[in-house]
């Protein structure tokens, strides 16, 4: 049975991505996705998979059998197997050192659940050297053979890196994926122990595929998480997603949970949060500006709707177009943030791809797709600008809500100096008691003292007119946490946008600067 070789190779190889993927959203769910964790995944795993290549020509010289070729994939399911059952403690408590920047025990975490990997990458990378010199009858053929099951093995790879996105994580989530993959793993080995040896060596290990089944039906008690006032969580293809309860106050954070990107009270709308500073945004315009001259405004990142709900009751039913990609926080903004407005257009889309093919113009786009070290590097560049630009009427403003570490203002300053390449004037807010700013670049020529006459104008209509406190409060925390003129510094381009760059080095000196030890 030796073409059963290659349908071994092609399931090891669809596995070895698939494991990769689980594990940068078992990961993903304490410590992030940036760039950093992606790198710590791959890197390790590239390394334990060239372990696996030497180990597997030496072993399968010394023990060339078919036998012991697919004891060693049964052996890889059953490690894979173990990843998400020892790893799920082992995050919990990374997730609560996270909340309190514990940083060794933070370290140690994820230092412990990538040597996890170790073992089922290291024999899964025997596979393909191992394949080889089973299916290798006549050395003139060795070549033919070496690039048949290197490319079965890659287009195993190819379906395993996909899978998990598309399909998996969506609907079994993360801790399932490991076990589906495990049990596919195991399959192959024993249908491929079965044609090479017979039941009886392949009885033993019956109760492999059984646990694995037992593990996904009954799974784990409790949740991914233990986070205190936690009412709910999920994964998407995109995220780990959590609702958290405080108070009569739901927050939704997403992956490691640095950060609240919605917040929802029933009766209450001011937060004091980034969202209802892009009221403030026109007002930026020359006197006299009136808030009836807002009729459409644009979100992107609209998450659970906090923005848009604050403009509803701000500006009155005028027409929101909100851009989400992520269905499932879509569903979540909808059941537990009352995100049900009928003035809201919701669409499931790339911010970016969304507005370049949206026919409107608005007088407010916000843009709070930003979070360090998540910052989209084509939501920051001249060309993305552009397109904002486009999309502004004539009186327009675009809002963006940025964090910075506290003595660290790069990326405040590239982005500065990307915009005005394409708006003729930019403001910087600093919001109190957070590390957010707020940076408002405007369609005309405008100075900071408008928001003064501005707010002056609206004090007034108050006495005898119903105007929003929340509209009257975003404007004054503009204008007492106005910024001196950023620094110019980098263009940010499509081309050339060091946007990691930037944050990796901001993310890493807050770490270990005294800032982050006095939170410990």
């Amino acid at each position: 049975m030796r073409k059963y070789i290659y349908v071994a190779v092609f399931f090891s190889g669809l596995t070895s991505l698939g494991i990769e993927m689980a594990a940068s959203r078992l990961l993903g769910n304490v410590f992030g996705t940036s760039n950093l964790v992606w790198a710590s995944i791959i890197g390790l795993i590239l390394i334990y998979l060239a372990v696996g290549y030497f180990l597997g020509g030496k072993w399968a010289d010394r023990s060339g059998d078919e036998a012991t070729f697919y004891k060693i994939i049964i052996w890889a399911a059953i490690s894979t197997t173990v990843v998400p059952l020892f790893s799920r403690p082992v995050l919990r408590l990374a997730a609560n050192a996270f909340d309190e920047l514990q940083m060794g025990i933070l370290f140690g975490s994820l230092t412990s659940v990538l040597i996890l990997l170790a073992i089922p990458m290291t024999l899964i990378g025997t596979a393909s050297p191992f394949a080889i010199r089973l299916a290798v009858q006549d050395t003139r053929g060795i070549g033919s053979i070496s690039g048949r099951i290197y490319g079965i093995s890659t287009l195993g790879s190819f379906i395993g890196t996909f899978l998990p996105v598309l399909l998996l994580f969506p609907t079994i989530g993360t801790y399932r994926t490991f076990l589906l993959f495990s049990l596919i793993l195991v399959v192959v080995g024993l249908i491929g122990l079965r044609l090479s040896c017979g039941w009886r060596k392949t009885l033993p290990y019956v109760w492999v595929p059984l646990a694995i089944i037992a593990l996904a039906i009954w799974g784990l008690p409790g949740t991914d998480k233990a986070t205190p006032g936690q009412v709910y969580e999920t994964e998407s293809g995109y995220n780990y997603i959590q609702v958290l309860e405080k108070g009569e106050y739901l927050m939704l954070r997403l992956n490691e949970g640095q950060g609240v990107h919605s917040i929802y009270h029933p009766t209450q709308l001011s937060y004091l949060g980034p969202w209802q500073q892009v009221l403030a945004a026109p007002f930026f315009n020359a006197p006299p500006y009136a808030p009836e001259n807002v009729e459409k405004i644009a979100i992107v990142g609209l998450a659970a709707g906090t923005t848009s709900r604050q403009a509803t009751a701000a500006y009155g039913p005028i027409r929101i177009d909100g851009y989400e990609i992520d269905p499932k926080i879509v569903d979540v903004g909808r059941k537990y943030f009352d995100m049900n407005q009928d003035n809201l257009n919701v669409f499931v889309q790339d911010g970016r791809w969304g507005l370049a093919h949206s026919k409107e113009q608005y007088q407010i786009i916000s843009l709070d797709a930003y979070r360090p070290p998540y910052i989209p590097y084509h939501m920051t560049t001249r060309e993305f600008f552009q397109i904002t630009h486009d999309h502004l009427t004539e009186d327009g403003v675009l809002v963006l809500n940025v964090g910075r570490a506290p003595n660290d203002r790069r990326m405040i300053n590239a982005l500065s100096t990307t915009l005005l390449t394409v708006f003729p004037s930019v403001h910087v807010i600093d919001l109190p008691n957070s590390f957010n700013s707020i940076l408002y670049a405007t369609m005309q020529p405008t100075v900071a003292d408008n928001l003064t006459a501005n707010l002056r104008l609206l004090l007034a209509r108050q006495e005898s007119e119903t105007i929003s406190p929340l509209l009257i409060s975003s404007v004054e925390v503009a204008m007492l946490n106005m910024q001196p003129a950023p620094e110019k510094t980098i263009v940010f381009t499509d081309d050339k946008a060091p946007v990691e760059w930037i944050t990796n080095a901001m993310v890493l000196n807050f770490i270990f600067s005294e800032d982050a030890a006095d939170m410990q």
